[in-house]
Order: C-alpha cells, then structure tokens, then sequence
C-alpha cells in the first residue's frame, strides 16, 4: 500500500479522559469539535461516552446533529458558536444546546425556540467569543428567570500557567456569574491542570485528551507512518527536491517516502524534522512536496517499508515546534488519505 498509515489509539484518548476528570473537583465533559481535533468523532465519541463523559462540546450547530446521530439521546451537546441564523431547525431537531454568545443569539433563540435550552457564553476578557460585561447585565435577569442549563467562558493562556490574564479572567468570571443559580464552566484542559478553584460545576477538557500540551502525561494518542516509495544513491554535490533547498556534502542514500502537505505534513517542516526507523533518526532533507518527504536513510543497515513521523520519539507538539505552530494544527491539519486504523475501543 502506498497510502500512510495513522494510528489512533482509542484507549489511550479515554485513559487521558479519565486522567483529567480525576483531576477534576467538577463533573468533565469533552471537547470534541472539529472532528475530535481531526481524529474521528464517530470512533472517539462513543468510547468517552462509554467512559462516563455525558455532556459534549462542539463548535457548530452541523457537528452536534452528527455527534446526536452517533450517539443518540443521554448526552447533552453544546455548540460553543451558539445560535446562528438558520440553526432553529437543527438545534430544535437533534437536541442541541446552543452558547448565546451577544444580544442577537440570545433574542433569535428566545423567539426562535421558547422553552428549548440554552447555555450562556461570557467574555472574561479574551475578546473572542461571549457576552461582555455590559450586555450580560442588560440581559441577566431574563436569562436566569429561564433557566441556563451553562454558564461558561474560555481563558486565553491556559497553557501559561503564570499568565497574570488567567487571574484577571478568574476574577471577571466570578464577578460576572456571583449569586447565578447555574451550572457553571470555565476550564479546559489547561484550567483543569491549574486546580480546583478554576473548575466550578463542569470541566471540558479539549486537547489533553488528544495527547497534547499542556497535559504533559497525556498517552500519547496517534502514530503516523509513511511508506517507503523509492531510495536512491545521491553523489556528492547533488541536491535534492524542490527548489534544491538541500545539498549533500557526501554521498547519501535518499529514502521518499508517500506523504506531503497535502496531507497536513507542513512544508515549514523542510529541512527541519525527522522521521524514524525505530529508534534510528532519519533527518528530512529538501522541501515537504505534495505528496512526498524526502529523508537521509543513508545510516540504516536497510531501507524499511516504513519512516515514522509521529510515534514514540516525536509527539505532536514536537512536530509542532519544529513546524512553528502548535499541537492542535498538526492534529486537524491530519488529511483524509491517511489509512486510518483503531486500536483498542475504550470505555
């Protein structure tokens, strides 16, 4: 087979789940937007809502009727976007529980769907999403006369744990949610890992369950494998790749390998990364190319069927920082011509 190989493991997810929910003075939902980071909704879903996880997180309104579809009544699905024109439908259909995230939610939901639940999402202070202060005030009375079934807001440095913006965001969100008689959440996996006072009534972990920072003994979760198409002899002075961005200074033996940025292998990673053969490193060498890596074989005793690029010796975040970006765009960055295999079926 020519296709790459992208293993995840279902365990290792619920293993972290359980991790962070140990950690936990709250009930610990799950944030599952954007496909489980990439990884398989459909797989990763249920194995948490066998693990005991009952209250799930996502970013539309389309990806909480597919996660209804999976998993059925028992759950409560939120979608963190809220109410948008032309949701009432699919909120009203599938059970979802919208975010009201400023006024005009709040108003289309009100009139859209009396009666259906609700969440309500603050802004402490990251300025992205969520109700300011002003607005919140404005609307509060009405919006605790009917009942909340969240409230919630998001830190903008979770993964900075001495940030001063995680205090001030604290403090906003206690100010902002004083005296409501509603279920409330702030943390995510950075906000669990600072203790209890961040975790209220319900925790979402995110990206620790994935295997990524800042959860530093998350299992790690997936591995990435790349066939081995063709090697060849490199003389002295030759380059190689696009560009001819790299040039041997000896003679090499060159291994190209059936993957590239078309495949969410980043094409920053030219010249940067490694990929192993066991426990041997194989440095990248001349530019990531659609569809192909290129890396130096030329100290293995034979040439393997298959270079790992994300595996025992280099996790997500250090793909990451060879990249320049983070662990969350290597995961959803993963592309649909990958073989995907399971293991394990948690719960």
């Amino acid at each position: 087979m020519s296709a790459a190989s992208l293993i995840i493991d279902i365990d290792a997810v619920v293993a972290n789940w359980r991790q962070l929910a140990a950690r936990s003075r709250a009930e610990t939902g799950a944030t599952i937007k954007a496909d489980a980071y990439g990884l398989g909704a459909a797989k990763l879903g249920p194995a948490l809502a066998r693990a005991g996880a009952r209250r799930f997180f996502l970013a539309l309104a389309e990806e909480g009727v597919a996660l209804r579809k999976i998993l059925g009544a028992g759950v409560d699905i939120f979608v963190y976007s809220g109410h948008m024109a032309g949701d009432a439908p699919l909120i009203r259909d599938h059970a979802l529980i919208p975010l009201l995230n400023d006024p005009a939610q709040f108003t289309r939901h009100f009139q859209a769907l009396p009666g259906h639940a609700f969440g309500i999402q603050l802004d402490s202070g990251m300025n992205r999403l969520g109700m300011e202060p002003a607005d919140w005030a404005a609307l509060r009375a009405q919006a605790m006369a009917a009942g909340p079934a969240l409230i919630m807001s998001h830190l903008a440095c979770a993964d900075e744990q001495g940030h001063a913006m995680n205090a001030q965001q604290l403090a906003c969100f206690r100010a902002m949610t004083e005296g409501c008689a509603a279920p409330r959440s702030l943390a995510a996996t950075g906000g669990i890992l600072f203790g209890p006072e961040w975790h209220f009534d319900l925790t979402r972990p995110g990206i620790g369950l994935y295997g990524g920072a800042p959860f530093t003994e998350a299992q790690p979760v997936v591995r990435l494998d790349l066939p081995v198409i063709q090697t060849r002899e490199v003389s002295a002075g030759e380059t190689v790749g696009y560009g001819c961005s790299w040039t041997a200074r000896v003679p090499r033996r060159i291994a190209t390998v059936a993957a590239g940025y078309a495949d969410g292998i980043h094409r920053a990673l030219s010249n940067r990364t490694t990929l192993w053969a066991g426990d041997r490193p194989c440095p990248v060498v001349g530019r990531v190319s659609m569809d192909l890596v290129t890396a130096d074989v030329t100290d293995l005793p034979e040439t393997p069927e298959a270079l790992t690029l994300l595996g025992p010796h280099q996790g997500i975040d250090a793909l990451a920082d060879a990249a320049g970006t983070i662990g969350y765009e290597i995961l959803t960055s993963l592309g649909p011509r990958y073989r995907r295999e399971y293991r394990g079926q948690g719960g």
